[in-house]
Order: structure tokens, then C-alpha cells, then sequence
């Protein structure tokens, strides 16, 4: 049986997009990730999916590839879908966390929503603001897990 972390990524995203919302991914880059290097932190970066700041966004069941800028250049970026920690709203930190495991099964998941905040990580890159002021910018992480 196939996983469901593709397809409940694909539903956060749109449901962050209908909403006016700001989809953020979390990832656990590995060497099968292309992201820029100089913008991970701990191992991890997260990125602004948006439609506004990515172009030719593909959310597949394997894997997520778009195009966006860091620092004024084009990159192409690509994220295994096994790679992913979290895909959340930027604005209010709802959605969802994962564990970062080639195997994941449908009870690896974790509902996230606005009770206690994760651990601060400073790792987050906001592609549209980058790609216009030519500086990444870092946030906390707001990340809330639910029990």
C-alpha cells in the first residue's frame, strides 16, 4: 500500500493556498535533496512552497521539485517526499509533522496546530522576500504539536 504523506502534503498545501496562507516545508536534507547548502541549518531547511515564489511546483508522491531564487538566482530544487518533517502555514503554524524515514506509514504522522510551540530553529527561507531584497530571511520555528 502506497503512503498517505504525499497526498496529506498535497492537501495542506492547497488548503494553505485557498486560504491565503503561506505553505512552509520542513526538510531533513539528505544526500538525495538539492537545496542550496548554504541555507541549511542543523541539517534541515525550510522552504517557502508557494505558488507566488516557486515555479513549476510538482508535489509527486516520490517527490516535490520546483524552481525558485535564492539570492537572485535561479535554482531547482528537489525534496524526496521521504525527506519532508513538516508542511505548515507560515502565518499560524497549522499543519502537519512527520518522521523523516524512507518508510513512512500513515501512523507516523503528528497533527500540528496552534498549542505549544516546537523548539526555535532559525532555519526558515522565505524564497519571495529573498528573491527581492537579496537576503534570506530567518525565522523561529512555529511548529505546534497536539496530542
Amino acid at each position: 500500500m502506497s503512503s498517505t504523506k504525499p497526498y496529506l502534503i498535497r492537501a495542506i498545501h492547497e488548503w494553505c493556498s485557498d486560504e491565503g496562507l503561506t505553505p512552509y516545508l520542513a526538510v531533513q536534507v539528505n544526500a538525495e535533496t538539492q537545496v542550496p547548502h548554504e541555507f541549511v541549518r542543523d541539517g534541515q531547511i525550510v522552504l517557502n512552497v508557494s505558488n507566488d515564489a516557486t515555479h513549476q511546483l510538482s508535489l509527486g508522491n516520490d517527490e516535490i521539485t520546483f524552481q525558485t531564487r535564492f539570492n537572485g538566482a535561479k535554482f531547482p530544487v528537489v525534496v524526496p517526499v521521504n525527506a519532508v518533517v513538516a508542511i505548515y502555514a507560515k502565518e499560524n503554524g497549522q499543519g502537519m509533522a512527520f518522521e523523516p524515514t524512507a518508510n513512512t506509514s500513515e501512523n507516523e504522522h503528528e497533527i500540528v496546530g496552534a498549542g505549544d510551540t516546537a523548539p526555535e530553529t532559525n532555519n526558515a527561507v522565505d524564497t519571495q522576500e529573498e528573491a527581492t531584497t537579496g537576503t534570506p530571511a530567518r525565522r523561529g520555528g512555529h511548529l505546534t504539536r497536539i496530542k
